[in-house]
């Protein structure tokens, strides 16, 4: 394993479905059944130890040349759900958002343009061949955004302290035998698209369109794409270790979106600011790392 082995999460949230075996057609039911059955699989820090790995070579592989067989594993009332990686899609998607994120110069330093636009035509030819495919992780970076947690309630969240400040995995897995810290929220599917449904129309009724209702409708979209009996997922990642254990303990994000949401539903737009400036603030003050020295 490369020496980024010790190297901690870049500072990422995700969003992801875990789908029940009887979603996945044959034989790619019987890979996971068996994958499941298996001691150990790899966790969310080792895909991201993985991702990192194929960055140092020269020139740099931003999106692997073979499809991930891995999966995250999640056991609901019995049921084995399995989240597919999905690793070289994402990988392709993200490099589709970059462009967007880094200035060119910069982009150009790590990532060559000849590189680039060969993933580009890479991506292009293989999304011909599979138009349907869709990601079962979204990601965000510095931030979770808003309208992820209008799928979760506040007593779905689970946290979990950590025993290690530096050097336990930050993404729900283990590093070293260390507890990791964790921060994430999980609900049934059914849950998560009523809920949306919900804040959509509160947000359709109450405010103008804009960037919150555009990516509410996008996450709706996305959700219908899974089975009706998934389980679906957001994990804080790699933001644990931008907040203090003290920071995390009090942040209750979900419950500040759902006050704000019920607020606006009962037209009370002073009781709506205040939940939504709390959210604001402490969402301001991560993003704001991402550009600190």
């Amino acid at each position: 394993m490369p020496a980024v082995s010790s190297v901690l999460v870049p500072y990422a949230s995700y969003l992801r479905v875990y789908e029940p075996l009887a979603a996945f057609a044959e034989p790619e039911r019987g890979h996971w059944r068996r994958y499941a059955a298996r001691d150990g699989t790899p966790t969310a820090q080792d895909e991201l130890r993985r991702s990192l790995a194929d960055l140092l070579p020269t020139p740099p592989v931003p999106v692997p040349v073979h499809e991930s067989a891995d999966a995250f594993i999640a056991e609901v009332n019995g049921v084995v759900c399995v989240c597919p990686w999905r690793t070289r899609l994402r990988g392709w998607l993200a490099l589709e958002e970059l462009g967007e994120v880094l200035p060119v110069p910069l982009l150009d330093a790590v990532l060559p343009p000849v590189v680039r636009g060969q993933a580009a035509k890479d991506y292009e030819r293989w999304r011909d061949r599979n138009p349907d495919a869709r990601p079962w992780i979204r990601t965000a970076v510095w931030q979770v955004p808003v309208r992820w947690f209008t799928l979760f309630s506040d007593d779905e969240r689970t946290f979990q302290p950590g025993a290690a400040e530096g050097g336990a995995g930050a993404e729900g897995g283990e590093d070293g035998g260390a507890k990791a810290r964790v921060l994430r929220y999980r609900t049934p599917m059914v849950q998560a698209r009523r809920r949306l449904a919900r804040s959509l129309k509160t947000l359709r009724d109450t405010v103008d369109d804009g960037p919150l209702i555009e990516g509410l409708v996008d996450v709706g979209r996305w959700l219908e794409e899974f089975h009706p009996r998934s389980l679906v997922e957001l994990d804080y990642g790699g933001l644990v270790h931008v907040l203090s254990c003290a920071q995390l303990a009090e942040d209750h994000s979900a419950a500040d979106v759902a006050a704000a949401i019920t607020a606006l539903r009962d037209g009370d737009d002073e009781g709506a600011g205040e939940a939504y400036g709390r959210l604001t603030e402490r969402w301001r003050a991560v993003r704001d790392r991402q550009f600190a020295n």
